[in-house]
């Protein structure tokens, strides 16, 4: 009797697409589906292959197929949505939402139809619009559908807290709610090292630049790149969440997640503290916030409503 590995699909081969297809292999999470648009099939299928010869190297015994056919993703526990429009140079996340959300809809109107017990991770910008029009279109349950930003912003804050100070960023520890753009809000009063208070560590100057950056890292990345935008950092951190998934973790991690009245918002997806878990988003979870971190969040959120707002499905 054998047991079945799980099946995932990611819906785009581009940069991160290809990077989360090793990630997911190297991992053993399941077999996976790289799955791009007709003029990209040769792409997806030359990705997946390279990643097959390297089994051997690595040691995984996990499958890699590429495609162009949604019915070759039908079953697939875990989505992982990377397709659209990278930003360029000057651009911001919300500059794509008329493009993107074209493809989005084609998207999940194929994943509707194929993949209707998935849980499914968004990656592709402007992100908290861009999950909410996956699950409207999807008409899948809330806590099936997220979007993947708070991992990564997290990140990118513990990496420049733990450069500052020169420690291990593993003994870092602090998280960025509210939207994936400028309005993004990272939590200082919850943040240490060690369980250390970062602010007894770091002095405000520094600590008010470190966060200017955090807000601005994926436009410092595409400034550098000049011709695409961040692809292992969104990659690692999609991963990880369809992980804590796949094998029921229940691990708080931030994401894009529905709320319904937690931090008094409600109808619309926004970056909180959220439980992982085989069940999807099992909670969304209220950390305490400053006066000044609460008046941010929902500065942040009116930005998010707006644009949200404004999309056409």
């Amino acid at each position: 009797m054998t047991n079945k590995r799980p099946k995932i699909a990611l819906i785009g081969a581009g940069q991160i697409g290809g990077v989360m297809a090793l990630l997911a292999a190297q991992k053993e999470l399941g077999d996976i589906v790289l799955l791009d648009i007709p003029q990209a099939e040769g792409v997806a299928k030359g990705k997946a292959l390279d990643i097959q010869e390297s089994r051997p190297i690595d040691g995984y015994d996990a499958e890699i197929t590429g495609t162009s056919d949604y019915a070759d993703v039908a079953g697939a526990d875990v989505v992982i949505v990377t397709a659209g429009v990278p930003r360029k140079p000057g651009m911001s996340r919300d500059d794509l939402v008329e493009i993107n959300l074209r493809i989005i809809r084609d998207v999940a109107g194929n994943l509707k139809t194929h993949c209707p017990d998935a849980f499914v991770i968004v990656i592709t910008n402007p992100l908290d619009a861009m999950v909410y029009a996956m699950q409207q279109v999807t008409g899948f349950p809330t806590h099936k559908v997220c979007g993947m930003a708070g991992v990564l912003d997290s990140a990118r804050l513990r990496y420049f807290l733990a450069d500052a100070l020169d420690v291990s960023t593993s003994n870092v520890q602090a998280m960025v709610l509210g939207g994936h753009g400028d309005s993004m809000v990272p939590l200082l009063s919850t943040a240490n090292v060690g369980g250390v208070p970062i602010t007894t560590l770091i002095d405000e100057d520094r600590l008010d630049a470190i966060v200017a950056r955090t807000r601005k890292a994926g436009g410092e990345i595409v400034g550098l790149l000049k011709t695409g935008s961040a692809f292992f950092s969104p990659a690692a951190a999609a991963i990880r969440m369809a992980e804590s998934y796949l094998k029921d973790e229940k691990t708080l991690l931030p994401a894009a997640a529905w709320l319904d009245g937690e931090y008094d918002l409600r109808g619309f997806y926004f970056g909180a503290p959220t439980i992982i878990g085989a069940g999807g988003i099992e909670k969304v979870v209220e950390v305490p916030l400053s006066d000044t971190e609460r008046e941010a969040l929902h500065a942040s959120a009116g930005a998010v409503q707006t644009l949200v707002e404004g999309i056409q499905l």
